[in-house]
């Protein structure tokens, strides 16, 4: 009766693509974890980065404000976009009508939104940010908006066109990732 030996791998194109991916993620891991400066070719790091700086800089302004990060989100769309109904901020932060009344009662009881009838269906209500944590909420933004039209006004355009098209296509990837 023949004894079936494991046999060890065979390092086939695939196992060493595999593993090389796996060493340059654990390698760019550690880089980030000690500081140590990412090649110059490191793009997926960088953008990486960018993710976890935007997260970061999400979470120190949810604490400046001292909103949860749905709070940070709901005042984020009724800055940008201007007044809302509940349900329309459900929808637009994808959680339940009965999870968005929780957060605007926090929002309101903070002061940073207020609730009022729908002018023309008084079934409804409408929320407006409050204007002091919208001219906060900018203030803290400033210096990030700023600092990103000082660094896309010292391009020129050719690198302008090169960073546009990245950011296209890193954007499809995002969207064919959720699809």
């Amino acid at each position: 009766m023949p004894h079936d030996e494991p046999t060890a791998p065979t390092d086939g194109p695939r196992d060493l693509d595999a593993r090389r991916d796996r060493d340059d993620r654990r390698d760019r891991e550690a880089a980030r974890r000690d500081g140590r400066p990412l090649p110059d070719d490191d793009i997926r790091a960088r953008v990486q980065q960018v993710g976890v700086q935007q997260q970061r800089f999400e979470r120190h302004l949810a604490r400046a404000l001292d909103v949860d990060a749905a709070g940070l989100e709901a005042m984020d769309h009724l800055i940008s976009h201007g007044q809302s109904t509940p349900t329309e901020l459900a929808r637009r932060l994808e959680i339940s009508t009965a999870a968005m009344t929780l957060v605007l009662n926090r929002l309101e009881s903070a002061g940073h939104v207020t609730r009022e009838r729908h002018p023309s269906d008084g079934r409804k209500l409408v929320v407006t940010a409050a204007e002091r944590s919208s001219d906060r909420a900018y203030d803290l933004v400033l210096p990030l908006i700023e600092g990103i039209e000082d660094v896309v006004a010292g391009m020129d355009a050719t690198e302008r066109a090169t960073v546009q098209a990245f950011l296209d296509r890193l954007i499809g990837i995002y969207d064919d990732a959720m699809d």
